[in-house]
């Protein structure tokens, strides 16, 4: 096919239709109809026609002189926004995170006393236990399960200290109801949770939560880390921030699909 040349099927005035759409942006919100012609490299005539059929459709308004698009142009991405899960949009995030600090990060929810691994991107093995999509741990024991605990009205974590295996795991897991409600507290003022060998010897891990575009709290994405290599404090200086600074970019995309969605209705 010589170069430049389209396949059969192509529309020539869809593309055109889209050029027109395209030629509004940040710097151009409004511009003349020989402005967008000028643009897309379209006659007057033919911008014309597609500036009025886009404002027939809804997706342009105009004063008569300028033109500029409409809220309702957000459905054509919304579509596509609106079938990405929770995980699908955290995952290329938590890739990024992964690169800076070179540890592994996981996106966890709860589900009845459990949190459960919902998306993962790994770098080193440094538990025991094979972590997959899917794994499954007491939420008590966890930094993940903490953070998520944390948020619950007090009288649901009354509920769940009242049925909670408070078993030791390890000889620092907290096994004092007590002293767990005290840990959920500060959590819950903190705004992130540190667990310090509790699970598993050599494990320490820490945990931010996640929030939708009302506030409400619906996973938390974590940081192990071998105890040889961080302390506690390296976790709390070196580490936080990193996932503080993801956790904000994985909310601004919720926020993106929640508010097209709302928008577009």
């Amino acid at each position: 096919m010589p170069a430049g040349a389209r396949e059969p099927h192509f529309v020539r005035s869809f593309e055109r239709g889209l050029a027109v759409i395209r030629a509004f942006n940040a710097e151009h919100p409004e511009l003349t109809l020989s402005e967008v012609a000028r643009h897309t490299d379209l006659t007057r005539a033919a911008a014309r026609r597609f500036l009025l059929t886009l404002f027939d459709l809804g997706y342009v308004t105009t004063d008569g002189r300028m033109f500029r698009l409409t809220p309702r142009v957000l459905e054509l991405g919304y579509s596509y926004l609106s079938s990405f899960t929770l995980p699908e949009i955290a995952e290329p995030h938590l890739e990024q995170l992964v690169a800076q600090i070179r540890e592994s990060s996981s996106l966890c929810v709860l589900d009845g006393d459990d949190i459960v691994y919902v998306a993962r991107v790994p770098t080193h093995r440094i538990m025991t236990a094979t972590i997959t999509v899917g794994t499954r741990f007491p939420a008590h024991v966890t930094s993940v399960g903490r953070v998520l605990l944390a948020q619950l009205p007090d009288e649901d974590i009354e509920a769940r200290l009242v049925r909670a295996d408070l078993r030791a795991l390890t000889a620092r897991t907290i096994v004092s109801a007590d002293l767990l409600r005290t840990e959920l507290r500060r959590v819950r003022r903190q705004g992130y949770a540190i667990v310090d060998q509790e699970l598993e010897e050599g494990l320490r891990s820490v945990a931010v939560p996640v929030r939708d575009r009302d506030g409400e709290v619906v996973a938390a994405v974590n940081i192990p880390v071998h105890a040889s290599r961080n302390s506690v404090d390296s976790v709390r200086r070196d580490l936080l921030p990193h996932l503080l600074a993801t956790v904000a970019r994985i909310e601004a995309d919720l926020g993106s699909v929640r508010r097209i969605g709302s928008e577009t209705r």
